[in-house]
């Protein structure tokens, strides 16, 4: 396990994955990522790379042939390398191509994940370098899970807490089948004035997903107490908002993709929100987590 830690944030990071395993509020003595119970979802934070969301039969199409795909790509079970110029408040993860890699994704790319304390801020910056000699096709995200309510001894509910988007939202999910497959139908999300209620029953039809927001921040409330927990996207398009039903967590994921429809596979290059990256050129997104 990596460490970086300052006077507000103490953040741990497994190698598996690059995955945050614990934000840990110092002044309040509260941990804020949810710890992986793998009875409900075993996972904490994962990293999202190359794409975003499942695809039809998990097979990635490019270029008019398949590659074996796992939902939200490749990178959750993989061990990355630590880079040497860590630091106390700044951990940086890598993934290079390789042989294993080509075999299911057919770009070389240089996958990085950045870790930077800044104040009470932990920032994560996703960064791809294209190491082809081609246009690379891929998508980014994250998909963080908050502990809510904050502390099991705060004597709050999980229907206590809301979401408070920045501004004024006009909010529609895009709609999900059962195999989590946009169906291509929107349902309305009703707010109450910039809050989205949580309860037990808010995500029966799965995850939330906004493609058009225009708050490019959203924040964890509840008005038992003052603590609070942001989550800025200056640079994500799309957002994710999703919890196993029953669970007692909250997933902000900041998105640049999404996942197949269910009128059949798409070639990588016209996926919804794909990124491309020209040779030689380097990508950079970055959202924050701040208490």
């Amino acid at each position: 396990m990596t460490i970086i830690e300052n006077e507000y944030l103490k953040v741990t990071i497994r190698s598996q994955g690059g995955e945050l395993t614990s934000i840990y509020n110092k002044a309040a003595g509260i941990e804020h990522l949810w710890q992986g119970d793998p009875t409900i979802w075993g996972w904490h934070a994962p990293n999202l790379f190359p794409v975003v969301g499942g695809l039809i039969n998990n097979e990635l199409l490019v270029d008019g042939k398949t590659y074996p795909m796992q939902r939200h790509g490749f990178i959750r079970p993989t061990e990355m390398k630590l880079a040497s110029e860590t630091t106390k408040q700044h951990a940086l993860f890598t993934l290079p191509y390789s042989d294993s890699t080509l075999a299911i994704y057919p770009f070389k790319f240089n996958y990085q994940i950045i870790y930077d304390l800044i104040g009470n801020a932990l920032r994560v910056t996703y960064k791809v370098v294209n190491m082809d000699k081609k246009a690379i096709w891929f998508s980014v995200g994250g998909h963080p899970a908050f502990n809510v309510p904050f502390s099991s001894t705060e004597g709050s509910a999980y229907e206590d807490y809301y979401l408070e988007f920045e501004t004024g939202e006009k909010l529609d999910t895009h709609m999900l089948s059962a195999d989590g497959f946009f169906t291509g139908e929107t349902r309305h999300v009703p707010l109450d004035g910039p809050k989205l209620h949580l309860t037990r029953h808010l995500f029966d039809d799965d995850a939330l997903v906004f493609k058009k927001l225009n708050s490019r921040q959203v924040t964890i409330k509840s008005d038992k107490h003052e603590h609070t927990l942001s989550v800025e996207f200056p640079h994500f398009n799309y957002l994710g908002i999703w919890a196993k039903p029953g669970a007692d967590f909250v997933c902000i994921e900041p998105w640049l993709g999404c996942a197949d429809s269910v009128d059949g596979p798409t070639d990588i290059t016209k996926k919804d929100g794909i990124q491309k990256l020209e040779q030689g050129h380097v990508f950079e997104a970055a959202f924050y987590v701040s208490i």
